[in-house]
């Protein structure tokens, strides 16, 4: 466990080429899309410049968290691991952005699904060496990614940054008493109107995710329009597949592959508390950094504690070794 200024205590082993880091490389972008149980899902592959790798490179796919697009995290992780000489996989989950599927259906039982096709679709493209094959995950889309490795041994390593590991608890702490009876009043309901064939009724994303404890998460959500375009209401049948989201009862099973947990030591969102259970629970390897700040307020490019990420993240990446066959 580390506090984000020391050195690395070992890789994943994704071996990136060395790069040349001229600030005017520009890193390219080709369409990839693919499909995940019949859903077209719209997907982006971010190649390194010419100058900074050769194909095949090492892939690494960026998992966004609960606004379920590609446009914000990861194409910010993209921007800045393919200076690396990494190439990086990002897309839309399904029923989000451009990709196919039920508006409003946020179940990330189903997102893991949609990134073990985004492995797929890398294990016949040219660009992509699929034998080097590392996920991150953002918020929820980090035990999103937990969920995918513990089930698919091509994935090389896995970093989780301001994750969950069970999601009934980490939205449980968000509620007031009176307000977590009503939530969970509501989804009963929903549940015994489902079985009779009525299809689920919607709520506010809000209702599910008060940010009343976390005022920086707020005012960055809605001072961001990518953020607030992405949260439109979702099914109290998400709701009720969410709050059984538990990534922390398979985490055990990425290893022996390599897990880096990062957090915000001040994360009222997604408290510290997460990432210490995910920790707990893991096999060795493993790695647990506490980085200053909060949950959202330091995911810009330029911000110095999104710079240490990156840090710790190319470090981590830096080695990994072939999928196991």
């Amino acid at each position: 466990m580390r506090d984000g200024t020391g050195q690395g205590s070992g890789g994943s082993g994704i071996s990136a080429p060395e790069p040349e880091r001229s600030s005017q490389e520009r890193a390219r972008r080709q369409p990839l899309p693919f499909f995940s149980q019949g859903h077209r899902i719209d997907a982006d592959l971010h190649l390194p410049a010419e100058s900074s790798a050769r194909p095949p490179c090492p892939v690494i796919i960026a998992c966004s968290g609960f606004e379920g697009r590609k446009q914000l995290h990861p194409e910010r992780f993209a921007r800045a691991l393919t200076p690396l000489g990494y190439a990086v996989l990002t897309f839309d989950y399904r029923g989000f952005g451009l990709s196919e599927g039920e508006y409003g259906r946020l179940v990330p039982q189903e997102w893991a699904e949609d990134v073990r096709a985004g492995v797929d679709r890398l294990m016949t493209e040219p660009a992509a060496d699929p034998r080097r094959i590392g996920l991150i995950g953002w918020g929820l889309g980090g035990g999103v990614v937990v969920a995918e490795a513990a089930e698919d041994a091509r994935i090389g390593g896995v970093a989780v940054v301001n994750g969950v590991a069970s999601a009934a608890r980490c939205f449980r702490h968000l509620h007031e008493d009176s307000s977590w009876r009503e939530l969970q009043a509501r989804i009963a309901a929903d549940r015994t109107r489902r079985a009779s064939g009525t299809r689920s009724q919607q709520l506010s994303p809000w209702d599910l995710v008060p940010l009343d404890v976390d005022r920086a998460t707020e005012r960055y959500v809605d001072s961001t329009p990518t953020l607030t375009q992405a949260f439109g209401p979702i099914t109290l049948e998400s709701a009720d597949m969410i709050l059984r989201f538990c990534p922390e009862a398979v985490v055990e099973r990425v290893a022996p592959r390599p897990l880096l947990i990062v957090h915000g030591s001040e994360n009222q969102l997604h408290s510290p508390q997460e990432p210490l259970a995910l920790y707990d629970r893991a096999s060795e390897p493993k790695d647990l950094v506490f980085l200053e700040g909060g949950h959202t307020e330091w995911m810009e490019d330029g911000h110095p504690t999104f710079q240490r990420l990156i840090g710790i993240l190319g470090d981590f990446f830096s080695g990994l070794p072939p999928a196991r066959s």
